[in-house]
């Protein structure tokens, strides 16, 4: 009888663990599957995949690409070593002389900073302005193509990220609210002069920024950077929400195009068409 009783325990126990396992692998399986989309450019065929981490930018871009919003708009502002920038609904419609990259949605994005998400190359991220929340455009993206760093580098870029981190500070504390505001209207107002002087201040000030933990990249995040490439400096500073998994040819091939003004492909290339990967 008491031998009858352990083996009933013990398969009891062994029914828990199973399934304990299965629900780990459930869990791990919901995890790790993400939201494929397939974007059809002029140069070719560029595979994506959306970071769950980043819920709020993944479900904007996925009701863009359901919606159609971003076939036909062109990669407005390339730049070699560096990033291919798109998703200006101006720019369907634009000529030649037309001057991109200020259109966009109505909204934005609450920004999504994760201390695992990093601009490697080949990283999907949203554009912004320069608002203090570092809310991200609603439509506007970039794919990393960047370069590789060496240490010496990398610490250049990680003093460039903390001087950013100190003057968000620095542009969120009440004391100096007029000067955000005289900031931005300068900006608005095209006042190119007093923007920059405004500028030079919030700079001068951020140094003396205390209330914020410098930033250091992660070891594992240097081996990427000096090895594959990316762009570090923008770290911590806009959401990154994507990769591209397939296609990175594509994405160089774009970046090396010729450019013109406001860093703008002198043939224009464009997005035919996105759509979601369905499995």
């Amino acid at each position: 009888m008491k031998q009858f009783i352990r083996q009933i325990l013990l398969l009891s126990t062994l029914l828990i663990l199973l399934g304990c396992n299965q629900k780990k692998e459930e869990k791990k399986i919901e995890i790790e599957k993400r939201t494929m989309v397939e974007m059809d450019t002029d140069l070719g065929l560029i595979t994506l995949e959306l970071y769950n981490e980043t819920p709020l930018h993944r479900d904007n871009f996925i009701k863009l690409v359901k919606t159609h919003a971003y076939d036909s708009v062109m990669f407005h502002r390339v730049i070699k070593e560096f990033m291919i920038q798109g998703g200006d609904p101006d720019s369907k419609n634009a000529t030649a002389l037309d001057t991109l990259g200020n259109g966009d949605v109505d909204y934005t994005i609450n920004a999504e900073f994760n201390p695992n998400l990093f601009h490697k190359k080949g990283v999907l991220a949203a554009a912004r302005d320069g608002n203090p929340e570092r809310a991200s455009s609603g439509m506007q993206f970039y794919i990393v193509q960047g370069k590789v760093f060496n240490d010496s580098l990398l610490e250049k870029a990680e003093v460039r990220i903390n001087n950013w981190l100190a003057q968000h500070e620095i542009q969120n504390d009440k004391k100096y609210k007029y000067l955000l505001d005289s900031l931005q209207h300068a900006m608005y107002s095209n006042k190119q002069e007093v923007y920059l002087q405004y500028q030079d201040s919030i700079n001068v000030w951020a140094k003396s920024a205390k209330n914020f933990v410098p930033y250091t990249i992660p070891e594992e995040h240097r081996v990427i950077y000096k090895t594959i490439g990316g762009t570090p400096h923008l770290d911590q500073n806009y959401t990154v929400y994507g990769e591209v998994v397939k296609g990175l040819t594509i994405v160089d091939s774009i970046a090396l195009q010729a450019t013109g003004e406001f860093d703008r492909p002198l043939e224009d290339i464009r997005i035919k068409s996105m759509r979601l990967i369905e499995e």
